[in-house]
């Protein structure tokens, strides 16, 4: 198999300051719609995690309702990449402490899945916590240690 045969999947939480109805969040709700579609736009863009209302911040994946997770695949590391530091997404990570909380532990995990297939939230969750366990490997990585797809 080569790198061909695999995209790239990623998570990350955040533990919001407020409720997602609080007004202290009601900015970040309302540019959701927009970065969304922005993701959906970018080149190698394959699949995001949303439930019927079109993002995933109803989607409940831990026992905090304050958790949000966000999940995608994309063709490429290079692909996320952009798209997270080199697009209006930038704006918004580099605002994040208006909206979320300091993370003390790692806040996303990177891993290749096989073309075709959509990861389940419990599969990501996993990677997160190996990653959070084991440090970056092939199994679960993040930007600053990228792993080659292995087949």
């Amino acid at each position: 198999m080569n790198s061909q045969n695999f995209h790239l999947a990623q998570l990350n939480i955040a533990h919001t300051r407020f409720a997602v109805d609080d007004p202290g969040m009601a900015e970040f709700m309302a540019a959701l719609e927009r970065i969304n579609a922005l993701a959906e736009a970018t080149p190698g863009f394959v699949w995001r995690l949303q439930s019927e209302s079109g993002n995933a911040t109803d989607i409940q994946a831990y026992e905090d309702p304050r958790l949000l997770v966000n999940m995608s695949v994309w063709e490429s590391i290079d692909a996320l990449r952009g798209y997270v530091y080199q697009s209006e997404h930038v704006d918004f990570l580099r605002r994040r402490k208006e909206w979320f909380e300091a993370a003390e532990t790692p806040f996303q995990v990177l891993w290749w899945v096989a073309v075709g297939h959509t990861p389940t939230v419990g599969e990501a969750k996993e990677r997160l916590e190996y990653l959070t366990l084991h440090g970056p490997t092939a199994y679960a990585f993040n930007f600053r240690t990228p792993f080659s797809p292995q087949p």
